[in-house]
């Protein structure tokens, strides 16, 4: 018999949760479509970064408290049932409501009466109770829960057992079943309602895409009038404490932030006007960039080198990174664009000695902590994360 079985068990969200309830001792199997991953992680190697984990997964590998699997056969032999599928947006950034749909009816043979079905990753409001009533509607008598995943990548296998886990059923059964699996990893456990559960999670993630957006407004704004945004934050920040929070400008990517706050939206019958105001913000700075280094140098006639294609510093994770749309509006303005980034293995990559050798002018896509040290040539470095010594933060 096996504690705990996670569908997408090998992804960034499934893995360090299965190797954190692992090393607590429980018996893990993580489910997954990527053949290439299973195989990776089974073999005792992560497939992507986070720290800790490339010593842990061989630990509990060997003591045979996880394993890897494509068969989703193995979910029936679980008592808990924890999925990590999120609800994806459409063309038109809505809110995909039938994955969860999906989910039964593709793994419907593989689950049975008496599981505990956790939903951890970000899901649209009322997914929760949605699902524990279409698995009635089934004749499932199975508890579902959801219990929201809040780590940064990078640091999830840290981050799962220091921060709070926020806890959340459909019914007492599911609350309390809930509550004692995840105190094994924590004992600092926020019980909610399944709805204000799921809008913990949205709210937070779309008070970050906010606050990305403030910063890069209040950067263009700066920008516009010859101003180094950096000494103002410095000015604003520097021994007061209200303004300690204040972020940084630069590129508000990634797999979570833009989706959840256009959720959240969708929710609010379309209505969320900072979510809006802050999406035009941030998926417009890297048109921003490119035309005000446009109206400095003649893009034309250079080679631009991006620096950094992965959506945050010292990552290997590239989704729905904006370095790539700085790639596309580059691309309409120069004479060609190289790009390069040390976490990432892509053919159409080029080395950093090449890039350095080649281009004309720089652009930091990513802050990777490498460029903080890297001899630029006295090459022009358009770097709006004040993240390299000598980059040019006004252009």
């Amino acid at each position: 018999m096996t504690d705990i079985a996670i569908i997408g068990g090998c992804g960034h969200v499934g893995l360090p949760l299965g190797l954190a309830f692992a090393r607590a001792g429980k018996r893990v199997v993580a489910v997954d479509t990527s053949a290439e991953r299973v195989h990776e992680a089974g073999s005792g190697r992560m497939p992507f970064d986070d720290e800790g984990t490339d010593e842990l997964l061989p630990q509990v590998l060997a003591s045979g408290h996880f394993r890897c699997t494509t068969d989703p056969s193995a979910i029936r032999e679980a008592e808990n049932v924890i999925t990590v599928i999120g609800t994806p947006l459409d063309d038109h950034l809505n809110p995909r409501f039938e994955v969860y749909q999906d989910l039964i009816d593709e793994d419907r043979s593989h689950l049975r009466d008496g599981q505990l079905l956790i939903l951890r990753s970000t899901v649209y409001p009322g997914t929760t109770a949605r699902m524990a009533k279409a698995l009635e509607r089934e004749g499932f008598d199975i508890d579902v829960a959801f219990c929201p995943e809040r780590v940064a990548e990078g640091f999830a296998l840290k981050e799962i057992v220091s921060l709070p886990q926020i806890v959340s059923g459909c019914s007492e059964r599911a609350q309390r079943r809930a509550e004692q699996l995840f105190s094994c990893l924590t004992p600092r456990l926020i019980p909610l309602e399944p709805l204000a559960a799921e809008l913990a999670k949205l709210y937070n993630n779309s008070w970050r895409y906010i606050q990305f957006a403030v910063a890069n407004q209040f950067y263009m704004i700066a920008n516009d009038y010859g101003i180094d945004f950096y000494k103002v934050r410095q000015a604003m920040t520097e021994g007061y404490p209200r303004a300690a929070g204040f972020p940084r400008a630069g590129f508000a990517a990634g797999p979570c932030l833009f989706k959840d706050t256009m959720q959240l939206s969708c929710f609010n019958n379309n209505a969320l006007f900072l979510g809006h105001a802050a999406m035009l913000v941030n998926e417009g700075l890297p048109h921003y960039v490119v035309k005000r280094a446009a109206s400095r140098h003649e893009l034309s006639k250079m080679t631009a080198g991006i620096l950094g294609m992965t959506f945050k510093a010292d990552s290997d994770d590239a989704r729905d990174s904006l370095s790539f749309k700085l790639k596309k509006s580059l691309q309409v303005e120069c004479r060609e664009v190289l790009c390069s980034d040390p976490f990432l293995e892509d053919p159409t990559f080029v080395s950093l000695e090449e890039i350095l050798t080649r281009a004309d002018i720089l652009f930091i896509g990513a802050p990777h902590t490498v460029y903080r040290t890297t001899d630029f040539r006295g090459k022009p470095v358009i770097d709006i994360w004040n993240a390299t010594p000598g980059g040019t933060t006004v252009i």
